[in-house]
C-alpha cells in the first residue's frame, strides 16, 4: 500500500553502502500540523534504497516536497532477542511550490499565451 505526505526537507544524509549489494540514503522532513490553534511539528525520517538513492541531492534541502512511500516492517532476531523495525521507504519525490504545484514542470511557452491567428487582423498596417 502506498502513502503520500508533504513536508519540508531539513536533513539529507549521505548514501550508506550497507553491503556489496545494498545501499540506502536517509532524509528527514519537517511536517507541521496546524489543525488547531497550536502548531505541532513532527520530524519524520525516510529512506531511499538501491537506485532510488539518486532521487535526492543537496538541492532538495529546505524545499517543500511531496513524497510517495511504502510502510515496511522487519523482524530481526539474534542471540534469542527479537527486534522489530519499521521503515518508510520513499520511492518518488517532487519539489512543490507554495501553491502546491510541481516545480519540475517546464514553464509555459510565451506562444501558448498568444491568441490564435485571425485572418481579419492580418491585413492591418501595423
Amino acid at each position: 500500500m502506498a502513502f503520500e505526505i508533504t513536508g519540508k526537507i531539513i536533513d539529507i544524509l549521505p548514501v550508506n553502502q550497507v553491503s556489496d549489494k545494498f545501499r540506502k540514503r536517509e532524509f528527514v522532513i519537517e511536517k507541521k500540523d496546524t489543525s488547531s490553534s497550536n502548531v505541532f511539528i513532527d520530524y519524520i525520517k525516510f529512506q531511499l534504497v538501491q537506485d532510488k538513492c539518486d532521487l535526492i541531492n543537496e538541492s532538495f534541502l529546505n524545499e517543500e516536497v511531496k513524497i510517495w512511500f511504502n510502510l515496511k516492517g522487519n523482524r530481526w532476531e539474534r542471540d534469542g532477542k527479537v527486534n522489530y523495525f519499521t521503515n518508510l521507504d520513499a520511492w518518488k519525490l517532487e519539489k512543490v511550490t507554495s501553491a502546491g504545484t510541481d516545480q519540475n514542470k517546464l514553464p509555459r511557452s510565451p506562444l501558448e499565451d498568444m491568441p490564435p491567428d485571425n485572418e481579419e487582423l492580418s491585413d492591418l498596417p501595423f
